[in-house]
């Protein structure tokens, strides 16, 4: 199956898939993230590690905001195919990221921080 969102390439999606599938299975699942998505033109970031097997529209990831309080969450992919920070620039792909750690770690840090380091 083919990623219908810019920001998402094919493997990508059939990895966040994958993801989804074993979140479901096992409990205490805790992927390295997939990838990392932001605005360029606002304060906001996605880790994302997962997409739903039954909604293909909705992701589970770590959601900073740039407002202070970055949390795990779901979020829908049409909905960040829409935002646009100040400049109307779209969401994009951090092309330079490379997880080295699993998602409750980014969590942990991102939480002390008030902001997602990566």
């Amino acid at each position: 199956m083919a990623s219908r969102f810019p920001f998402i390439t094919d493997a990508q999606f059939e990895l966040l898939l994958a993801n989804g599938l074993k979140s479901q299975a096992q409990e205490d699942f805790d992927p390295l993230p997939v990838l990392k998505l932001f605005t360029p033109d606002a304060g906001a970031t996605w880790l994302l590690t997962e997409i739903e097997p039954e909604d293909h529209d909705i992701a589970f990831g770590l959601c900073d905001l740039g407002l202070g309080f970055p949390e795990l969450g779901r979020v829908s992919l049409a909905e960040l195919a829409q935002v646009r920070g100040m400049m109307k620039l779209p969401i994009e792909q951090d092309l330079h990221f490379w997880p080295d750690r699993c998602l409750s770690a980014y969590a942990k840090e991102a939480r002390m921080a008030g902001r997602i380091q990566a």
